[in-house]
């Protein structure tokens, strides 16, 4: 499967450690339920379920954060996709690798 824009994924440990310090309550939430399951994608309801928020919230977390993302790390996420036509659901799907998973675990 092809991952979209993967040169945008984060693999610096320091550099996702400090996205975590900088983002919001939400987004590290996210970040930390991602952290759980390391290489597993998984669909936005899988992991809002998880959450235990309601349908369309992870993706208004990611709008959310975007322009943190842009302003202070060039446009690059902690977090990796699948989007819908390369993804074995047939949604986006969004995960962390094992490196990303224990930078998240260390802050």
């Amino acid at each position: 499967m092809r991952q979209h824009a993967p040169r945008n994924a984060m693999d610096d440990l320091d550099e996702i450690a400090r996205f975590r310090d900088r983002c919001s309550a939400f987004m590290g939430a996210l970040l930390d339920e991602l952290a759980t399951t390391p290489d597993q994608p998984r669909t936005f309801p899988e992991i809002e379920d998880a959450l235990g928020w309601p349908r369309r919230r992870l993706a208004s977390v990611l709008g959310g954060v975007s322009h943190m993302r842009h302003a202070e790390f060039g446009g690059r996420r902690p977090y990796r996709f699948y989007g819908d036509r390369d993804s074995a659901s047939g949604r986006w799907e969004i995960w962390v690798d094992a490196g990303q998973a224990a930078a998240i675990a260390s802050d």
